[in-house]
């Protein structure tokens, strides 16, 4: 049996929720999850949380704007992807066009769903352009190597000299899993 259950949210802890209590309840709602002094731009909220776990597959999940859900659009249209995949409906009260429960509002969803997943795989290939381009022009991404060729050449010395890897690592002021990393290389990939 599906429930209909309301989140509601106030930023700041003198703000008073209950006229979206009042609204959440008139809609339907059975029980209402209510944060407060809490930032729409943080996913973990401990009633949010809460309500998350309350909800079930076939629930529909009211709220009076999706901005007490998500700080922004791309944090709003996530969220609702997301409780959708988990089978539920969602609700906004002031957004009348957010209805999942109905025909045009799950077509809406799924029109704002392609272009979130357009959105992703243009952020994708972009990226992988820039990284193919500063790779052609010589470019590696990521931290540089804390293994200088000075310590490199002293790893290899402490290493033919019967050092273990922890000593080499406090030797040269590097991790042991850098050093371990370094050997497996120089050894190769026969394990010589």
């Amino acid at each position: 049996m599906s429930t209909v259950i309301g989140y509601a949210r106030v930023s700041t802890a003198d703000q008073n929720p209950e006229s979206q209590e009042r609204e959440l309840h008139a809609y339907g709602a059975a029980r209402v999850f209510v944060d407060r002094g809490e930032s729409s731009r943080i996913a973990h909220r401990p009633q949010w949380v809460a309500c998350l776990d309350y909800l079930r597959p076939g629930d529909t999940l009211v709220v009076v704007a999706l901005d007490r859900l998500a700080g922004s659009e791309v944090m709003a249209i996530q969220t609702i992807a997301e409780l959708h995949d988990r089978g539920l409906n969602i609700v906004s009260l002031t957004e009348p066009e957010i209805d999942t429960t109905t025909p045009m509002g799950r077509a809406l969803f799924g029109f704002v769903a392609v272009l979130v997943q357009l959105r992703v795989d243009t952020i994708r290939h972009n990226t992988n352009r820039g990284l193919a381009n500063a790779r052609a022009q010589g470019r590696v991404g990521g931290r540089p190597s804390v293994m200088t060729p000075e310590k490199l050449a002293a790893l290899r010395e402490l290493h033919a000299a019967g050092q273990s890897p922890s000593a080499i690592a406090a030797a040269l002021g590097v991790g042991r899993s850098t050093v371990r990393r370094v050997l497996e290389r120089l050894r190769g990939p026969s394990g010589e």
